[in-house]
């Protein structure tokens, strides 16, 4: 991508200005992205970005520059404008590279660049139709397929020298109910560290059919009620409350800056027993799955919850230093536009000994949440608000009718310590998650749990 005598000089010149760390991150990413609305064509985009990032440390002061001239004068130019910043009595040189290898947890059959656009089309329409048929209400569907190889360079003064292929691919079905004058969607969509096989091999029928089938469930839907309930939180999606509540307060970017609930707590218990969270990287072709981080450093299964007990952090080089604790293989960013800060990949409540029946029959009177929507968390407290997609009521052990307008309000920590039952069936789903490093694909997972009690907000009166 650069040659190695270019980088060099990058590197030294980035610290001219007696800097002690510097590093360079090459990217050449190709994007596709196709939207197939009520069966026709809508958008079909496909671009090509390259750039480079240049960071420089002194101590506890990082500076980031980028640019999209990959000449040497551009180069140079941005390192040394990045250095300005930095003020140092000694200046020292970059040490000798020692190129590293790896093998590819994360094996790609078809690199979506040579795959015709017809061949992705074909697929989409599928998923279309088969959301249509589902039944006569569906008015829509709109299918979108995205997919990116990301081709990496990453260097640093330490002599670290690797390169990485990164291959993503997702579809995302979205289908429309009507009836009079109620109208309800329904979404899916699935991703994976894959090429074209993996969209290929979908099981359109559930994938679109569920889609479908969430929208016209949720038409005749009732008025959720308020209260406090016990809540049963179903797997895959459903992780999505821990991930924003719980696994950006375990987060460096917060921690190390004292701005997290979790910060200087390591050894103590935050949940009960039965809970352990994870966060692991290496799970093969999973969306949020890495082969190495974007700092370079390789894809590593980091247990921050064991049994209830707070075990550990996702650090970053920079917040490393802040915190004295080594890097946990999770500085990633966007694109060469953000300087890496420490993120989350596949992050998911391991599985516990309950069955999915045994959860439901124990629960007299809750709430069943079987697709978490969209929400917003303070990462501070952990305080969070999140939309239930599909949610039924709970009755003497029996799923009932299913509720609209519900919601979840709560606090993470306490949330966490509140889950008392865990389930054997861990899944994960697909999506992404915004921070200050920019949007990055990630996994949030869990099997179905209950929380003993969570504020429900849903329609007064009832």
């Amino acid at each position: 991508m650069l040659s190695q005598s270019l980088i060099e000089d990058v590197l030294t010149a980035a610290l001219s200005t007696g800097g002690d760390f510097s590093e360079i991150f090459v990217e050449d990413r190709f994007t596709n992205n196709i939207t197939l609305r009520s069966s026709k064509i809508e958008t079909a985009l496909s671009g090509r970005d390259f750039g480079v990032g240049i960071r420089v440390f002194k101590g506890l002061q990082s500076v980031y520059a980028y640019t999209t001239d990959f000449s040497k004068d551009g180069l140079v130019k941005a390192a040394k404008n990045a250095a300005q910043a930095i003020k140092g009595n000694s200046v020292i040189s970059p040490a000798p590279f020692v190129r590293e290898s790896y093998s590819t947890l994360h094996p790609i059959q078809l690199l979506p660049q040579e795959v015709v656009k017809s061949r992705k089309i074909a697929v989409m329409k599928n998923a279309s139709d088969t959301a249509k048929s589902y039944h006569s209400s569906i008015s829509q569907v709109t299918v979108r397929l995205m997919d990116e190889e990301q081709n990496v360079l990453i260097a640093n003064s330490e002599g670290k020298y690797i390169e990485d292929k990164r291959v993503r691919s997702r579809l995302a079905i979205q289908a429309v109910a009507v009836s009079g004058n109620k109208m309800e969607t329904g979404f899916y969509g699935p991703g994976a560290h894959s090429g074209f096989e993996f969209i290929e091999n979908l099981n359109l029928d559930l994938y679109a059919n569920e889609a479908a089938r969430i929208a016209v469930t949720m038409i005749d839907a009732s008025p959720c009620p308020s209260g406090k309930f016990p809540v049963i939180i179903d797997n895959e999606f459903g992780g999505v409350i821990f991930h924003e509540a719980c696994g950006h307060g375990l987060e460096a970017t917060a921690v190390a800056k004292n701005n997290s609930v979790f910060a200087n707590r390591i050894g103590e218990r935050v949940a009960p027993e039965i809970v352990t969270y994870i966060d692991d990287g290496t799970i093969p072709n999973e969306w949020g799955s890495i082969n190495i981080d974007d700092e370079g450093e390789k894809a590593r299964k980091n247990v921050l919850i064991k049994n209830g007990i707070l075990t550990g952090y996702l650090i970053d080089k920079f917040n490393s230093r802040r915190m004295g604790m080594e890097s946990t293989g999770s500085g990633r960013r966007q694109s060469f536009r953000f300087a890496p800060t420490s993120r989350m990949t596949n992050t998911y409540i391991a599985p516990g000994k309950s069955r999915p029946g045994e959860i439901i029959a124990a629960t007299e009177n809750g709430i069943y949440a079987k697709y978490m929507g969209g929400g917003q968390v303070n990462p501070a407290t952990g305080d969070y608000n999140f939309a239930i997609m599909e949610a039924y009521e709970v009755k003497n052990g029996k799923i009932g009718k299913p509720l609209k307008g519900a919601t979840l309000i709560g606090n993470g920590p306490k949330t966490l310590q509140l889950v008392d039952m865990v389930g054997n069936n861990l899944g994960h789903g697909a999506g992404m998650c915004g921070s200050l490093s920019g949007s990055i694909p990630v996994n949030v997972g869990q099997p179905m749990i209950r929380v003993s009690e969570i504020t429900v907000g849903g329609t007064k009166g009832e």
